[in-house]
């Protein structure tokens, strides 16, 4: 399969599976585990490491938890699921689905930002010698519908990006590949992978959130009651999740690996390895805040900060109530420091 499909692979097979926590491992004192269900926004895959971690290597059950991971993707709406009340939690892709839930009266929450830097992208041929975003202007641009709506308003308002030079990104890189003089959206932990892999060069990649895009994003979401009438549980959830990812990410991930690899046949070793990798090196799920405060951290400056941008973008409303978008109840409290790599 081509590996730029990879994130896109399985569209049929990701609703029907569920995946729950082994059955060994430390409980709760009175020996009952919680049942919890967790949807995620996509196929299984390394973004989604931390999770399947916890429930591969009995964290979430030291936690007194029996986690059932619920795979999206592009038939499956995890969100509504999360509304009805038919899942507890969500993983919300970015900070604006948080601030599109405050707008549409949706009354849901984010307790957590597993990912400290948004992984959004944008790919150069190596021939153009851009060294900076900036030099993006001039290319012919392939970006998708959702970025549009999204960062590319911010590239618009912050560096004066032009809308004459899109086109329709459809996740398929050869449009990209066959044009030297074009820039690509991507995922830092695949699109640059599989550019790679389908032409033989390393693009260059622009991290948009190195450049200011100071998006959160893999949050973890929950319903207002659940946070209202079960809050130690929303706690454990969230703890047990950021112990998840620094073993992921700085420990023996295989098990992590193996139960992604068990939901979605399509991932291999070497793409698992890459997206870790590429993690690892640009500091996705751990630097600024989370460097102090744990995996998981956010800030009112940051989500003012951010708030901010995009009312300028013109993407939000400026009278939005954002701060109802998210609490910092459940992060900041140097979770699994401890675990951190010491190198």
């Amino acid at each position: 399969m081509n590996p730029a499909l990879l994130r896109r692979a399985l569209t049929g097979l990701a609703a029907a599976w569920l995946m729950t926590s082994p059955a060994s491992a430390q409980s709760k004192p009175d020996g009952q585990l919680d049942k919890v269900s967790f949807g995620t926004n996509w196929v299984a895959e390394a973004e989604h490491g931390g999770f399947f971690q916890a429930v591969a290597d009995g964290t979430y059950k030291k936690y007194g938890l029996d986690v059932t991971i619920v795979p999206g993707g592009p038939n499956t709406n995890n969100r509504m699921l999360e509304i009805a009340g038919k899942i507890d939690f969500f993983m919300a892709a970015n900070t604006l689905m948080s601030f599109d839930a405050v707008a549409n009266n949706v009354p849901v929450v984010a307790v957590a930002a597993m990912f400290q830097k948004d992984p959004q992208v944008l790919l150069a041929h190596p021939e153009t010698k851009a060294t900076k975003l900036e030099d993006l202007k001039p290319l012919t641009l392939f970006v998708s519908k959702e970025g549009m709506t999204s960062y590319f308003q911010w590239l618009k308002s912050e560096y004066g990006f032009n809308e004459k030079n899109v086109r329709p990104y459809t996740f398929n890189p050869q449009p990209f590949i066959a044009s030297a003089q074009s820039a690509m959206q991507g995922y830092v932990s695949s699109e640059p992978f599989a550019v790679e892999k389908a032409a033989g060069f390393k693009p260059t990649i622009f991290l948009l959130a190195d450049y200011g895009y100071s998006s959160y994003s893999t949050l973890i979401e929950a319903r207002r009651d659940l946070i209202e009438k079960k809050p130690d549980l929303v706690q454990r959830f969230v703890d047990a999740s950021i112990i998840g990812w620094y073993n992921y990410i700085y420990g023996d991930n295989s098990a992590g690996n193996a139960l992604i690899k068990k939901v979605n046949p399509e991932m291999t070793d070497e793409l698992l390895a890459n997206s870790v990798s590429k993690m690892r090196e640009y500091g996705i799920v751990d630097s600024g805040d989370s460097l102090k405060n744990g995996i998981g951290a956010m800030s009112d400056e940051r989500m003012t900060s951010f708030f901010q941008k995009m009312v300028k973008a013109g993407v939000v409303r400026p009278d939005l109530d954002y701060r109802k978008s998210y609490t910092l109840r459940f992060v900041n409290k140097g979770v699994g420091l401890d675990l951190r790599a010491k190198n």
